[in-house]
């Protein structure tokens, strides 16, 4: 079981510092937003091995397949405002993007703002909520969910009759596992200590100066349809430009007709990929 083996892999001074393991839960957000409630310390991570009521953005739904996949909420107590908590989301998607690399082999590369993709499908979504005092952060938490080792219990069958089986007809062409990606069993253990430990890294080098800055040349490497086409949803009006990497502020920058836009969030498709041609 995760709890019980996360530990033989941590080298971390805080992130995970304490950890509370359920083996069934509707959401760890949910989770750990009760915890913070109750003075749990910076650091705290709850881990379920199975999840129902799981949030996405925008109200969608993740739901998890037991001893499969990640469902993980980390707490943070920053000491900064609450408009620099969108960039943790972002911090977090480079510390899952580069843990996958490096622990599978495969190369995980990051849908702005919040998608881990391999092969272009999705393996990784993430979620940062808070809550605040007058505009102070008293506790912020990121939920990451990781289809891990999805469809590895099914019977024989070909690939992609085993994608439906594994994630429905809806989402069998635009999601996928790592086990799908791999062919082997990965560890769970050691990708959530390996997340952990790149995570506070960056969230110590973001910290000093409350910005992406020092991370932006490795996070625009991995980022999917950078130099690309990409579509984005505006409230005041869809349009179509070619990607060009995040600021230092963690917005997606656009250029349409040789200007530059500055997406600050919203819904932003990649050609080539979730059916976007």
């Amino acid at each position: 079981m995760v709890e019980k083996k996360i530990g033989e892999y941590l080298q971390t001074k805080w992130a995970a510092g304490k950890v509370i393991y359920k083996q069934t839960t509707v959401s760890t957000n949910e989770d750990a937003k009760q915890f913070a409630g109750e003075g749990a310390e910076h650091g705290l991570l709850v881990i379920a091995d199975a999840q129902s009521g799981g949030k996405g953005r925008r109200g969608r739904s993740w739901q998890s397949e037991p001893e499969t996949t990640i469902s993980m909420t980390l707490l943070c107590r920053p000491q900064f405002t609450a408009e620099k908590a969108s960039m943790l989301t972002l911090v977090m998607g480079l510390a899952v993007a580069e843990a996958i690399s490096e622990l599978t082999g495969v190369s995980a590369s990051i849908k702005w703002p919040n998608d881990i993709v391999v092969n272009h499908k999705k393996v990784c979504g993430i979620l940062t909520e808070l809550g605040t005092t007058r505009g102070q952060i008293d506790y912020l938490i990121v939920g990451v969910g990781i289809n891990v080792n999805n469809g590895i219990t099914l019977p024989s069958a070909d690939v992609s009759e085993k994608r439906r089986f594994a994630f429905g007809e809806e989402l069998a062409d635009t999601a996928t596992s790592l086990w799908f990606e791999t062919g082997v069993e990965v560890s769970r253990e050691k990708l959530i200590a390996a997340i952990m430990e790149k995570f506070e890294q960056y969230y110590e080098k973001f910290v000093q100066d409350l910005n992406l800055q020092a991370m932006l040349d490795v996070y625009n490497s991995r980022l999917v349809g950078a130099g690309g086409e990409v579509r984005v949803l505006d409230p005041q009006g869809e349009y179509i430009g070619i990607s060009r990497g995040i600021d230092a502020k963690g917005n997606l920058l656009v250029e349409v007709s040789g200007d530059v836009k500055k997406v600050y969030a919203g819904e932003v498709s990649v050609r080539g990929l979730y059916g976007y041609v």
